[in-house]
């Protein structure tokens, strides 16, 4: 199956130092309705911020299966439930707010540069199991309208998910 490359959007960050921002993959997942998942993450102590699927590359990993895993560790869905349907076309990226630089991911980088998915679940909601992976990411998920999103992400990533979403919602 061939993935649908996108045009870059144009609000897209382009002009920084890969190598200060973490190499990452997210998942747009939408179901046949045209909702939108999102999980709640277990580690988020303040806040009541959901995010879709997304995390790390691994060396030499390839982007589009580094998405697919992560819809696995944290949906617990496997590739055979979901169609990647398009790519974004080009990596968005963020920086983390002062407090939280040097803190996470052994303050290697200062964000994450991220090249995101749309998937369309072909599967059902019993094939999505937030346990699948030791430990868990979330605590909880739901499907929402994709036109929520950016409400619902802690606030220093908003602007990605604007950018998802303008992108991707021909799409849905």
């Amino acid at each position: 199956m061939e993935i649908r490359q996108r045009a870059p959007y144009s609000a897209a960050m382009t002009t920084r130092d890969r190598k200060l921002y973490r190499p990452c993959a997210g998942v747009m997942l939408v179901n046949r309705d045209g909702l939108a998942f999102v999980g709640k993450r277990i580690d988020t102590k303040e806040g009541d911020f959901w995010q879709m699927p997304q995390g790390g590359i691994d060396k030499g990993e390839d982007v589009g299966a580094a998405a697919l895993r992560e819809l696995g560790e944290e949906a617990g869905l496997a590739a055979d439930k979901v169609m990647l349907v398009a790519r974004s076309g080009t990596e968005l990226y963020y920086e983390l707010p002062d407090e939280l630089r040097g803190k996470l991911w052994g303050g290697r980088y200062i964000g994450q540069r991220q090249t995101w998915f749309l998937a369309r679940l072909t599967g059902s909601n019993a094939d999505i199991n937030l346990d699948a992976h030791d430990p868990p990411e979330f605590c909880d998920w739901k499907w929402i309208e994709p036109e929520q999103l950016p409400g619902i992400i802690i606030p220093f990533k908003r602007p990605i998910y604007e950018a998802v979403l303008a992108e991707f919602a021909p799409l849905i």
